[in-house]
């Protein structure tokens, strides 16, 4: 499905007439959260159902134990995902969407298929940083 710019825009100001771009929006902060590096992997993770920590550390390759925490924490805390602490020994976490994590996840499957279907055309693509010349590690 195609939507033009213009009518995405249109939309947007129609929806938010004082824009969402002012500093104070709280839109920003729920953006923040939702698009980070990991809030974005860990949502789209969990679109395949419930996990246990572990599993979406595997899943989420790179992300440290102390950022998977702070993510799952504020996902959470924002009600996209839903904690299920298992009183059992060895304890027992699963993590799963909530139905707000489950209507956000529909939107952003769409944007990673998108991003994984033009990843490798985009980066070919890409500009030279400034400074990145001749010589820079960057």
């Amino acid at each position: 499905m195609k939507v033009s710019a213009d009518a995405t825009t249109t939309a947007l100001h129609r929806q938010f007439p004082d824009g969402i771009y002012p500093a104070g929006c709280p839109s920003r902060v729920v953006l923040d959260h939702v698009t980070s590096k990991w809030g974005v992997l860990i949502l789209v993770s969990l679109a395949d159902g419930p996990q246990r920590w572990s599993e979406l550390r595997r899943r989420a390759q790179g992300v440290s134990e102390k950022m998977l925490a702070q993510t799952l924490k504020t996902l959470e805390r924002d009600g996209f995902v839903h904690r299920d602490a298992q009183p059992v020994i060895p304890p027992r976490v699963d993590y799963s969407l909530t139905p707000r994590g489950e209507e956000l996840t529909a939107l952003l499957v769409p944007l990673l298929s998108w991003v994984a279907a033009h990843a490798e055309e985009v980066l070919r693509h890409e500009e030279p940083r400034p400074g990145a010349g001749r010589g820079s590690s960057l």
